[in-house]
């Protein structure tokens, strides 16, 4: 299984995702700076391999703090939950990482600077391990979906690349193929970073899942020639109402998947749903260098002087999606009952009350 990121020697190891497709490489991160700056520059994507790259980073950071009073130790994880909630704004997962990492140093902050480190980097490592029995719990209930000889049609890249290891989208179209079931993938590149033709079809391949890759603007042609069985993606965030923040591009397929009478679903965990936004117009949408788009693998592709608007997510209404899979079960409309339905779900097998 493709290990995203991991806890090794007091190190956060994580595959270098911009190196890929043309080099399988490892960044050990040393320092919880460098694991920001992973986050940041894409080296590390997907909202829950970000989750588990904060939740690792803040027990990295802390691990290196040099002997200080409690209230300065304090003052310094703080500091460090800070600097990665600036990381990147729309990841759910993130700032749901630093929420869970900054409780379990309260709850053990009075048994002293050496019990919190041992903690934290133990509540990391369990995240991470959590991460993927989610995902494979998540494939459990998703497989459902998907008929053999079915083509699904998946968008930027929500594989084991994306999480701790098996992936969200790709682990529902994963759990069908190991229940037997034969499918075919489409991919579209994903522009401008090219997650679906430098990531996905890494994966796919890898795994030798039969898959065609396609330019984003076929897809609609797809769906019309009858290609096309159902769509299904990840997301970055999710409001309470179930408007889907995901990859830009994302909208785009969910309107040509209900003009062609096509089921669209929503892969995520629980962790990726904001309770706390009632709908999609309070999701805070990332916007990034205009580079990505000017140029294409370092060659400049557009004149000197135009103007560029580089939005990383867009927001897909809650009517285009037929249902949101998650660990806990299945969300359909309407999705503040059915999603509030699975979170208590979930806190009551958790024990968490």
């Amino acid at each position: 299984m493709i290990r995203t990121v991991f806890w090794k020697d007091d190190t956060v190891v994580m595959i270098d995702q911009k190196a890929l497709p043309y080099e399988e490489r490892h960044l050990v991160c040393r320092r919880y700076e460098e694991v920001i700056a992973a986050i940041k520059d894409l080296s590390i994507r997907g909202a829950p391999a970000i989750g588990v790259a904060t939740a690792m980073g803040i027990a990295l950071g802390t691990l290196h703090l040099s002997p200080v009073s409690g209230g300065e130790m304090k003052a310094a994880f703080n500091r460090i939950c800070h600097e990665f909630s600036q990381a990147r704004p729309t990841a759910r997962n993130l700032f749901w990482a630093v929420e869970r990492m900054r409780r379990c140093f309260d709850e053990t902050f009075a048994s002293g600077a050496q019990t919190v480190k041992k903690v934290l980097v133990a509540e990391a490592i369990r995240i991470c391990e959590e991460d993927i029995a989610i995902n494979r719990q998540m494939g459990i209930h998703g497989r459902l979906v998907i008929k053999d000889g079915d083509h699904i049609l998946t968008h930027c890249n929500a594989g084991a690349l994306a999480t701790a290891g098996y992936g969200t989208a790709l682990g529902v179209i994963r759990a069908a193929r190991e229940e037997g079931k034969t499918l075919h993938v489409y991919m579209d590149e994903t522009r401008p970073i090219l997650q679906g033709a430098r990531l996905t079809a890494w994966e796919l391949v890898k795994e030798n899942i039969p898959a065609t890759l396609i330019t984003d603007s076929m897809a609609g042609f797809l769906m019309k020639q009858g290609k096309i069985a159902l769509v299904i993606v990840g997301a970055d965030r999710i409001a309470a109402n179930g408007d889907v923040a995901n990859k830009i591009g994302t909208y785009s397929l969910a309107v040509l998947a209900k003009e062609n009478h096509i089921p669209f679903y929503v892969a995520a965990p629980l962790s990726t749903i904001d309770m706390g936004i009632k709908d999609g117009d309070g999701i805070p949408i990332e916007e990034r260098n205009g580079e990505e788009v000017l140029t294409f693998h370092g060659v400049r592709t557009a004149p000197e002087g135009v103007m560029v608007y580089n939005p990383a997510f867009d927001v897909t209404p809650n009517h285009y999606i037929t249902a949101i899979i998650t660990e806990a079960g299945v969300a359909v409309r309407p999705y503040e009952e059915t999603i509030t339905r699975l979170i208590d779900k979930n806190c009551q097998g958790s024990g968490e009350s």
